[in-house]
């Protein structure tokens, strides 16, 4: 298949385009990375179209807004999104799969609606997403960064314009629901890691058991960005009561807007700036449990990374938690906003020291591999049904079948 990805930024695309390009399909990447940061993902510059200046602009953007409170992200995304739909022109397409915020002109241009639109939406429904945030900032009493009013009525056009949203994990698709988009309009495609990369030695698994069956204090791993939005909030809760029991370890950058909570914790916890993903299975080895209460998030890897490395999770509804975990054998799945539920569990792991080892052994025994031949693949078949649904209804999206 002749495929397009349009994304601003890399998020999980550069995974999906290697893997769908080792399946022999013709894929290009329109970006606002340089061809060269792309090709270090392993995608040949031959495959890749590049708006760098967008990028530079882009991130100089970031800097004015968070100095000054300004924002360009109109022009922005607009700029991209017109920039990709010119692009887009000069060729057909079998499917051009779009990253909300930078959709709409690409999918409501008439030249190119032969194709199969697909719009990737990351998170949860924007508007569920907006409101859980805006409860969030009304909690802490601190600002949350969440989508703008501009934000969320592009993406919910950008929901109407293509034939389907893609989502990754069952609570984003139901938000969508939830928000009235109809079961025919969504696909769930869940996302998969480099399992290979994480999975751990036995050495490492040996020295694991060892560690928790001899009373040691539990080591407790997050990795990702530290933010409201991913729990900042409870996870205090939770250091400011158990850290004299339990070892903790946050491997990920710092929000801006969590900065000065962070600064009060330094003494509860090791906070360690972000590292290349080609560190992080060193990470996840140093770890006996992992622990992330998101309050919404579309998939979070970090969760997959975890479970490929054989740690259990603690994690809530509202995020792929559900989907991967086998509750009370792999991990626990809790409500959001409850730091004492965590607390409980956290305690349960520190109390019942063998059934804990004996639930690590198992993770490790009955993983099922999920990588990103696989993800391609589920792409793969989601994209020939649309291909196949629309000859049948006579307007094929006819390219290279």
């Amino acid at each position: 298949m002749k495929i397009a990805i349009v994304v601003q930024g890399r998020f999980h695309a550069f995974d999906l385009v290697r893997a769908l390009l080792r399946r022999g399909n013709k894929v290009t990447v329109f970006s606002n990375y340089p061809q060269w940061a792309v090709a270090r993902f392993g995608i040949p510059a031959s495959c890749v179209r590049s708006f760098s200046l967008h990028g530079v602009l882009t991130r100089i953007a970031e800097r004015v807004r968070e100095k000054t409170g300004l924002s360009f992200e109109a022009s922005l995304h607009r700029m991209f999104s017109r920039w990709a739909a010119r692009q887009l022109r000069d060729q057909p397409w079998d499917v051009i799969h779009t990253w909300t915020g930078v959709a709409e002109e690409i999918d409501s241009d008439p030249a190119l609606l032969d194709s199969v639109r697909f719009v990737m939406r990351g998170s949860a429904h924007i508007r569920a997403q907006a409101d859980l945030l805006t409860e969030e900032q009304h909690r802490t009493g601190c600002p949350v960064d969440q989508p703008s009013e501009w934000m969320i009525a592009r993406e919910q056009r950008e929901y109407d314009l293509a034939d389907h949203v893609m989502v990754l994990s069952t609570f984003a698709y139901k938000s969508f629901l939830d928000h009235g988009i109809p079961k025919s309009k969504l696909l769930l495609l869940p996302l998969g890691t480099q399992t290979s990369a994480f999975r751990p030695g036995m050495d490492v698994m040996d020295a694991r058991r060892s560690r928790i069956l001899s009373g040691a204090r539990l080591r407790v791993l997050y990795v990702g960005g530290i933010s409201w939005r991913k729990g900042l909030f409870d996870l205090r809760e939770i250091l400011r009561s158990a850290a004299g029991s339990f070892d903790f370890r946050f491997v990920g950058p710092v929000w801006p807007e969590a900065r000065e909570a962070v600064s009060t914790l330094g003494s509860l916890a090791e906070f360690v700036s972000k590292k290349p993903q080609s560190e992080l299975p060193a990470e996840y080895a140093w770890g006996d449990v992992f622990i992330f209460p998101t309050i919404e998030d579309g998939y979070a890897v970090v969760l997959a990374q975890a479970s490929a490395a054989a740690l259990p999770i603690l994690t809530t509804t509202n995020c792929c938690g559900p989907d991967l975990i086998r509750e009370g054998e792999t991990g626990w799945v809790l409500p959001i906003r409850s730091p004492e539920a965590f607390l409980e569990r956290l305690q349960w792991c520190d109390t019942h020291r063998r059934e804990l080892a004996d639930m690590i052994t198992a993770s490790y025994e009955q993983f099922q591999t999920r990588d990103w031949s696989d993800v391609a693949a589920d792409f793969e078949s989601l994209c020939r049904g649309n291909i196949a649904a629309r000859a049948v209804k006579g307007s094929p999206a006819g390219v290279s079948r």
